[in-house]
């Protein structure tokens, strides 16, 4: 059987050698259309989203806020984004999570943390980056078309995350507060701890979190414990802000979340080779740092914004030769991105438009002491951009956006080379209210030049060569769809289709069936398929149902995880149920959701450059999970919350786990059943 390409396959022979996910209004007095089913309002709705680019009209918003996020107390990312059948979450433990859009690896999104930019070239069988839930305000997608402003590299749209600030913890008429909460998980037999102070005084604000969790292997719905599932996790969070009584507000934060312990010797999934263990410890670690200023009260066509940020990403584990006698030496990747931008939002009578300009500095790189390796390698990308984004009420019942960007990029390789690439890209969507406050028709289009991808660091060579150089990835995104609201109902269908041309797919380079240079080896793709969705709210609760149909295709040929890294993964048919009921006089709050995976044998298909072992069709699941949480009314500062998780106790691996539909790998089951008890006091 061949190998997966991974980092320890490297020791087998040593060479020689804005961002908030917030709503805000503009300042205009015009009167702008709501959307079919709204009202009629005075200012013109702006949702922040990705890269802190605005919402457009007409693309495909998906908004996890506040009040969502406070429903589904959730644990990992997966628990953010559940009832979301565009949105997968593929891993089952926190550390090896990765986010599929649209049935698009999160690699081809622009993806940034409290407006940081996240370069997230890091090891393939790890998560893309390590992120608490704990410490989240609000987490936006933009599927598919993003518009200018979402920054560089948005192929397939826009992922931004917002961590809390203390004015959304603080208890109204109050200038300091905290809150302590524990959590146990009765599967792992893990316990989570958090403490919080925060406060606000003569203009200033500041906040400091800290998360610990910490337990053991889960066990899986057929009783089976799984190795390397344990937890040893401790996240934080420090923000300080000052805003002049002029409305000039500056912000400074620094996130940080590290996980260190025990995992599968490939983390997301079983398979060891020779003299590799069981398992190795993972030490991975990220951290992001934003300095961001705002003018939170503007004055006609000045709306400035200044973001300056750092992100990092380390990961350090043992790698072991393949042959006896037996030799190891630690490995260390770091990925890392210092990025900005400095923007202005100019108010318009129909509108506005937002224009400015970015940067990134990014580099992956690998640093190894295995005895007789390499003890170096890196890429590294500059890119600066320039963009203009529109966004018009042109008449009354029509919401239109369009805008472009242009981009240059300086790509290092890892012998030195240099190669010098540019690129314009371009977007418009728009809606139309056919039958007002009933039914609104959206569409939206885009084209994208995201420039050279740099390799991950894990599979990163030294002897490397880049041929006539690497060729910059494209990409086409198209998404149309309608929207229904009645009453409390609201009915949404979807329809959408990513074309990715020249996406890196960079190999180590020892396989003798990839020939030529593998450091600038490229597949093309295509992801396409449709949702639709039905949700019925009324005061004390709502019922929703969403299904999606998502198809991805590498080369011509339907997808499978291992010539998807990077790109896509194997998803079909995913059902999305979900409901909750909030008993006000009791302070009781109960509700559920079910995931239901349909089976597909779309992974039956070899791809060339496939494994030898035997290729597996996905099996379906169906997993169901239900909560009940408690303030007494008596006591509006403490809370009680009981999850059961798996309730039915099924044996399964979510849909988009890595590795799963080979008959050679072994991927790690999902929990079985479990109750997550949980407490909150607030002060």
């Amino acid at each position: 059987m061949s190998i997966f390409l991974c980092p320890e396959a490297l020791a087998q022979s040593a060479p020689a050698a804005e961002a908030e996910a917030r709503t805000s209004t503009t300042e205009e007095n015009e009167e702008a259309q709501a959307p079919a089913g709204g009202t009629q309002l005075d200012t013109i709705l702006v949702v922040d989203v990705g890269a802190g680019a605005n919402a457009t009209a007409g693309a495909d918003l998906i908004t996890i806020d506040q009040q969502e996020i406070d429903r589904k107390k959730p644990q990992d990312l997966r628990e953010v984004f559940s009832g979301e059948p565009q949105i997968a979450v593929g891993g089952a433990i926190p550390s090896t999570q990765k986010i599929y859009v649209n049935g698009v690896d999160e690699n081809n999104l622009a993806v940034t943390v409290d407006g940081s930019r996240q370069n997230n070239k890091v090891f393939h069988h790890n998560g893309t980056y390590l992120l608490d839930p704990a410490l989240l305000k609000a987490a936006s997608v933009q599927a598919g078309v993003a518009p200018a402003d979402a920054g560089p590299g948005a192929l397939a749209g826009s992922l931004g995350f917002e961590t809390k600030d203390a004015v959304d913890l603080l208890e109204p008429g109050r200038n300091f507060g905290g809150f302590v909460t524990g959590i146990w998980d009765t599967n792992s037999e893990t316990f989570t701890t958090g403490v919080s102070a925060f406060g606000q005084q003569d203009g200033f604000e500041y906040l400091g979190y800290i998360n610990y969790g910490r337990g053991g292997n889960f066990t899986a719905g057929n009783g089976q414990e799984m190795p390397g599932t344990g937890t040893d996790l401790i996240s934080g969070l420090a923000k300080v802000a000052y805003e002049s009584v002029e409305g000039h507000r500056f912000e400074l934060s620094h996130e940080q979340v590290r996980d260190d312990a025990l995992r599968p010797y490939r983390a997301n999934v079983y398979i060891n080779i020779g003299a590799e263990p069981e398992t190795r410890n993972y030490d991975l670690s990220r951290q992001n740092t934003v300095f961001t200023y705002t003018d939170t009260s503007p004055e006609g066509w000045w709306d400035p914004k200044i973001v300056i940020a750092y992100s990092k990403t380390d990961l350090e584990t043992e790698v072991y030769g393949r042959r006896r006698p037996v030799t190891s030496g630690p490995a260390e990747g770091e990925t890392n991105s210092f990025n900005g931008k400095l923007e202005n939002r100019f108010s318009l009578d129909i509108g506005s438009v937002t224009a400015g300009f970015d940067f990134y500095s990014d580099k992956a790189a690998l640093e190894s002491r295995f005895p007789g390796f390499f003890e170096f390698a890196d890429e590294r990308a500059s890119n600066v951009g320039a963009y203009a984004q529109a966004r018009l009420e042109p008449f009354d019942r029509a919401r239109i956006s369009f805008g472009a960007r242009g981009d240059h990029q300086w790509f290092t390789g890892v012998d030195d080379s240099d190669w010098n690439n540019a690129g314009l890209s371009g977007n418009i969507s728009g809606e139309y209210d056919l039958v007002p406050e009933f039914l609104t028709a959206k569409a939206g289009t885009s084209h994208v030049w995201g420039g050279v991808p740099l390799a991950e660091n894990f599979i990163q060579n030294p002897l490397w060569t880049y041929g006539d150089g690497p060729e910059p990835v494209t990409s086409d995104n198209y998404t149309a769809g309608l929207e229904m609201r009645y009453n409390g109902f609201t009915f949404e269908a979807n329809v959408f289709r990513t074309n990715i041309d020249s996406a890196r797919l960079p190999v180590y380079g020892r396989e003798p069936y990839l020939p030529g240079d593998t450091s600038i080896r490229t597949l093309d793709l295509v992801s396409k398929g449709w949702e639709i969705g039905g949700r019925y709210d009324w005061d004390a609760g709502f019922v929703s149902v969403k299904y999606a149909d998502i198809n991805a295709d590498v080369d011509g040929k339907p997808a499978d995880t291992e010539i998807g890294r990077y790109l896509t993964t194997p998803l079909g048919q995913i059902v999305m149920i979900g409901a909750g009921y909030t008993f006000d006089d009791w302070g009781v709050k109960v509700g559920g959701d079910i995931e239901i995976a349909l089976k597909t044998d779309r992974t039956l298909v070899r791809h060339d450059t496939d494994p030898e072992s035997e290729k597996r069709e996905l099996p379906g699941y169906e997993v169901v999970n239900a909560y009940v949480e408690w303030t007494p009314p008596s006591r509006p500062n403490f809370t009680l919350r009981a999850d059961a998780l798996n309730i039915f106790d099924e044996t399964y691996t979510d849909r988009a786990a890595y590795g799963q539909d080979f008959a050679g790998v072994v991927p790690h089951y999902d929990p079985g059943r479990s109750f997550r008890l949980s407490a909150t006091a607030r002060f």
